[in-house]
This record gives C-alpha cells, sequence and structure tokens, in this order.
C-alpha cells in the first residue's frame, strides 16, 4: 500500500518557480508614437488590443515612423481607462485623444464608420485602411508642415502576417514585424551600467516589461507563460535608430547604439552566423492562444507571474 495514504496516484508535479513579473504594459495606439502604462492588457489574434492600430502617414501613403519624424516622439495618445478591459465596446461618446506641442487636442471617434483609403504601405505591405478624416489631416499636416493623414488599420478586409520564417500563422496590425516585444528592466539596467548617461526603457518601445531576471536572460526564452497565456520568443529584436531618439524631445544621439554595438552584435552573439551588422535588445514573441478562436480570458496584467517552460540553448542559436 502508498505510504501517504493509499490511493496510489504521483504527488502533482510542482508548480515551476516564476524567472521573472510583469512589471509594466505599453500600449502604442498609434505607431511610433508616445505609449499608453496600463495595469492590464487583453490579447485579441493580432496582438494587444488597440496596439498600433493607427498610423500618420504622408501623401505617398507612407507609414512615418520616428526613424524619419522623430517628432512622433512627442505625440501623446489619450484612451478611455475602460478600453483596456476585456470586453469594452466603443459607445458613440468614446474618443482616442491626441496632444502635440502648440497644437489643441485632436479627439478621435473610437466608433464611428470611416471611408477607406488605399495604397497605405508599412514596409513590404500595402493595403486599404480607414481614413480618420480631414479635420485629423488638417491637425497632423499643421504639426509635420507637410500632407499627412492619420488611418486606422482595415481589420474588415486586411490582413498582415507576421515573417512565416519565424512564425508560421500569426497577424499584426501596423507594428514592424511581430505582435509582442518583452524586455527585461534587469536588461536596461545592465546597459545603462555601462553608458554615461542613463536611457529609459521607453527608448526601447517594448509591451511587455518583465522584472526579476538575469540581464538579457530572455534573449533565450523560446516558450513562457504569462498567467495563463503561452509566448514563443520567435526572433531577437534588432535594433534601428529609434533607441538613439530621446522620447522626451524627440532629438536623436548616438547612444545607446555604440554600447550595444559592443555588447549585443551579431558577432558578440551569433558568432557563428552571417554578421548583419545589426544590434539586438529585446525578444519578439507571439501568443499560441491568439491562434484561437475564443476570445474570453486573454489578459494579461501588471504582476502576472513569467515562467519559462523552454529555453534555447544559447544566444548563437536563437532566431534573429
Amino acid at each position: 500500500m502508498d505510504k501517504a495514504g493509499g490511493s496510489g496516484e504521483a504527488p502533482p508535479e510542482p508548480e515551476p518557480a516564476a524567472a521573472a513579473t510583469v512589471k509594466s504594459i505599453v500600449v502604442y495606439p498609434i505607431k511610433s508614437c508616445r505609449g499608453i502604462s496600463v495595469p492590464q492588457a487583453a490579447i485579441t489574434f493580432l496582438g494587444l488590443r488597440w496596439d498600433r492600430q493607427w498610423l500618420v502617414m504622408n501623401s505617398a501613403g507612407r507609414a512615418f515612423t520616428q526613424r524619419v519624424e522623430p517628432k512622433l516622439a512627442l505625440i501623446e495618445v489619450e484612451m478611455p481607462q475602460e478600453a483596456f478591459t476585456e470586453e469594452w465596446q466603443p459607445t458613440p461618446d468614446s474618443h482616442m485623444v491626441i496632444r502635440a506641442p502648440g497644437l489643441d487636442p485632436l479627439k478621435i471617434p473610437l466608433g464611428a464608420k470611416r471611408a477607406t483609403v488605399d495604397d497605405v504601405s508599412v514596409w513590404e505591405w500595402s493595403g486599404s485602411a480607414y481614413d480618420e478624416g480631414d479635420e485629423a489631416a488638417e491637425w497632423f499636416s499643421s504639426y509635420f508642415g507637410k500632407p499627412t493623414r492619420l488611418v486606422r488599420f482595415n481589420e474588415a478586409s486586411e490582413i498582415r502576417e507576421t515573417n512565416p520564417d519565424y512564425a508560421q500563422g500569426y497577424k499584426v496590425l501596423f507594428a514592424d514585424a511581430f505582435p509582442f516585444l518583452l524586455a527585461s528592466q534587469g536588461s536596461v539596467d545592465a546597459l545603462n551600467s555601462i553608458l554615461k548617461e542613463p536611457v529609459p526603457m521607453n527608448r526601447f518601445r517594448p509591451n511587455i516589461i518583465v522584472d526579476g531576471c538575469q540581464p538579457y536572460s530572455e534573449d533565450l526564452w523560446k516558450t513562457i507563460k504569462i498567467d495563463k497565456l503561452t509566448f514563443l520568443g520567435v526572433k531577437l529584436c534588432d535594433r534601428c535608430k529609434v533607441p538613439t531618439i530621446n522620447q522626451d524631445n524627440g532629438i536623436p544621439g548616438e547612444e545607446p547604439t555604440e554600447a550595444l554595438q559592443a555588447l549585443r552584435s551579431d558577432e558578440v552573439l551569433r558568432p557563428s552566423h552571417k554578421n548583419k551588422r545589426r544590434v539586438y535588445f529585446g525578444q519578439n514573441l507571439v501568443c499560441k492562444e491568439s491562434l484561437s478562436e475564443k476570445d474570453e480570458g486573454r489578459i494579461i496584467k501588471v504582476g502576472d507571474p513569467v515562467y519559462v517552460l523552454e529555453s534555447f540553448p544559447s544566444s548563437d542559436e536563437v532566431p534573429a
């Protein structure tokens, strides 16, 4: 007879220790503009709800980013607080409020039906989007001093897929490439320890910031669980010039790219691979549950534990 009492069943597997905790969650409703720190966010089949749902484009339909328009860093976006709860739907009175230096606030109705505009392009993708109208166009054109329009992703007819070489079957809105970007506070702290002037996390524009793990340990996270949701680390995030732009004043500098070149380049992290002359910070993620048709219960919250279920053996073996 079993000494523990006779059932003969093995004791349950102990819960693995959490590797980190979600410190903050940031949603960026308009591509390349300021983010909103939220206590929780709903996961949709396209990423965090409201994240990169809008973009600012030029007269040719090309997306503006801070790479060419660093003044985007000064545009603040406000959403109704309840918009980040799971089941909230816009009412006729629901607005996104946009602010920028020298201009009156601009209100964008969240539930209004809009005309579509064709030939909107983000990197290699092009398609139609909803045009947010002439008032928004005049506001943004005044701010940038050139013809500019605000558009919203057309979920009814458009699909923008992630790169199948890294994540097959996943979709994204106007984010650069993947629906989620995770970075750890420990990584920023380690980087700042070698910089003359520390940089805040907002230089890297992640959605999920975790704390309590070793610096750069997120590089190796192949499969993680946040609360009950499973995320896959699919590609190290190679960094452009945006982390050099001060998000408080829109002025670019040299760091942290020069420091990252010494610490976080292909040559350092992936010595057996072709040198792409890139630097890396953060891990791009997809969420397995976003492939499911079931929408309920897909929420992540500040304070959620992060469990590492599977790791890459070394940074040399991480997709990048």
